[in-house]
């Protein structure tokens, strides 16, 4: 435990050391008789309206001061029996709220029904894709721990409770109507049942193509690479997304019944193409 402990540490505390680096670099150099001037570098649009794509996060940090409030609604599973495509089947929803810290922070807090999971996250830029290429890239960390609110007696330990996502979003705006984005990611939990392992990498890939200046069909997949006695399915989700100043609505089918992240990647047992998907929406508001 104690080298994972460092593990998380290290994650946490990269963010932070790239942004005091940053900092340091823009100082103008100053000499006797006068300041050398700054030139300021214009920004690519983001590649995301949103901070969602369908089960994943995006690249996507809003500016300094934004309260975001977030609704992700899952369905169950379409069966083909009496339960309306889903709709009457026991569902899965999570709330939350983020908010910019800084143009290139944001810390959230959400919680989901299944499980009782209590999640709390910290999404930082490091990366900032530029007009002119010179950073080809915009590269973004998120991460997660998240504690269920179960009651005691499924737990013989607090730490048991614990579970921890960390992610880093490589994403590019390759035209006004595609944007793309690669992520790899690690998935821990405290306790899983054996012969399970703790751990689990993955690596997404998910899309984004612009139909009008207001609709864009997304896709979302993502593929376990760390070997498990029982590996989880992948994850396949195919949408469409409304976005206005200020809101954006995502409506799609997806094979992923938990919405935390780590959830999803480690238990996983739904295969999308034997028929195994459900309908799910999110909803993001600003301020």
């Amino acid at each position: 435990m104690k080298l994972y402990k460092k593990i998380f540490i290290a994650v946490f505390a990269f963010p932070m050391m790239l942004l005091a680096q940053e900092q340091k670099d823009t100082i103008a150099a100053v000499n006797q008789d006068s300041i050398a001037p700054v030139t300021e570098v214009e920004l690519e649009r983001p590649a995301f309206e949103s901070t969602s794509l369908i089960e994943s996060q995006t690249n996507r940090v809003y500016g300094k001061g934004t309260i975001e409030m977030i609704m992700n609604h899952r369905f169950g599973l379409v069966t083909g029996t009496n339960d309306l495509i889903g709709i009457w089947a026991p569902a899965n929803i999570r709330i939350a709220v983020n908010y910019s810290v800084t143009d290139r922070i944001t810390v959230g807090f959400g919680t989901t029904k299944d499980k009782r999971l209590q999640d709390f996250s910290l999404k930082a830029a490091l990366l900032r894709q530029t007009v002119d290429g010179k950073m080809p890239v915009s590269v973004t960390y998120y991460g997660n721990m998240s504690i269920s609110a179960l009651p005691k007696e499924y737990f013989y330990h607090t730490s048991d409770r614990w579970s921890f996502f960390n992610q880093i979003i490589i994403a590019k705006r390759i035209s006004k109507v595609f944007s793309l984005q690669l992520a790899p990611s690690y998935s821990h939990y405290n306790v899983v049942d054996a012969p399970m392992n703790n751990d689990l990498f993955a690596i997404e890939f998910g899309g984004r193509a612009k139909v009008t200046s207001s609709m864009s069909i997304l896709l979302y997949v993502n593929q376990p690479i760390t070997s498990q006695d029982n590996t989880p399915k992948s994850g396949f989700s195919i949408g469409t997304e409304f976005s206005t100043v200020g809101h954006a609505f995502q409506i799609f089918v997806s094979n992923y019944r938990g919405i935390v992240n780590q959830q999803s990647n480690m238990f996983n047992q739904n295969d999308f193409f034997e028929g195994d998907f459900a309908i799910g929406f999110n909803i993001s508001r600003t301020w």
